[in-house]
């Protein structure tokens, strides 16, 4: 049977996941996920662990009133969401979205663990930032994750990626380096790619596209140290026309509760 065997959040884009048995879905996706976000505080452009790699040592707990923050080095601050006041511009890729800061302590905190001048924004739920209309109709929204609600990824494919890495003398990965919102078993590896439509629950999903990869997957996960896998090995058998795939990027229809243990339908 194919099963949901984990759920994995980020409530501040490119820091370090969160995972839980149970968690709301709401309009954006899994509720407060990617929701904040670290900017450039003289351009307004996303800071991610592309260029960043010690971001993957923020851990960020959401409250009922914001987050706390924390990190070994830095220690730890709690921040209150901005839910009042103006609203600023916030850039990921080629998307501009309204925002709102989150003030001087959380800048200057974030600065100071990522090494550059820096600001964390909030997306309020009055912000809309469309999901691509090539692969989404319109009116299907986005946080602040790269271009889609939901990334899955099956256990098998992760499985079939280590054996692989194994044979090239490298160690394996864990799942967390792919940053994926829904872990699924019970399948072949990469099935999840010509799954057109799913059902968890009550709720529907749509595969839309390959989620083409980069080198937050060669970011370790524990000490931020970077190297070529398992990009590399990725390469050698996961390559298209777009670049380096794994995993499977998804768009909902509807709300409600996702857990650990559901079955998963295949529906086309």
């Amino acid at each position: 049977m194919l099963i949901v065997s984990e759920l994995a959040v980020y409530p501040v884009k490119s820091c370090r996941q969160l995972t839980a048995t149970n968690w709301t879905v709401d309009s954006f996706g899994l509720t407060g996920d990617r929701r904040w976000m670290v900017i450039d505080s003289n351009t307004g452009l996303f800071v991610s662990q592309r260029t960043h790699p010690q971001m993957v040592k923020i851990v960020c707990v959401p409250t009922v009133s914001g987050l706390v923050l924390r990190h070994p080095e830095q220690g730890e601050l709690a921040v209150s969401r901005p839910d009042q006041g103006g609203v600023c511009s916030a850039t990921v890729w080629s998307d501009t979205c309204g925002a709102r800061d989150a003030g001087d302590n959380a800048a200057q905190w974030c600065s100071e663990v990522i090494g550059k001048s820096c600001r964390l924004v909030f997306m309020p739920d009055t912000s809309f930032r469309q999901v691509d209309r090539r692969y989404a109709k319109e009116g299907i929204r986005a946080s602040f994750a790269d271009g889609f609600p939901f990334l899955l990824i099956s256990e098998a494919s992760l499985e079939l990626l280590n054996t692989k890495l194994a044979e090239n003398g490298e160690d394996s990965v864990p799942m967390k380096r792919f940053r994926p919102n829904i872990v699924v078993k019970g399948c072949e590896p990469h099935a999840e790619d010509q799954w057109n439509r799913i059902r968890i629950g009550g709720i529907e999903f749509s595969g839309v596209k390959d989620c083409t990869r980069c080198v937050m997957t060669t970011v370790n996960t524990d000490t931020a140290e970077k190297n070529k896998e398992p990009l590399r090995t990725l390469a050698q058998y996961r390559r298209n026309d777009k670049g380096v795939i794994f995993g499977q990027n998804m768009i909902h229809h509807g709300t409600g509760l996702l857990s650990v243990g559901m079955q998963v339908e295949v529906l086309d």
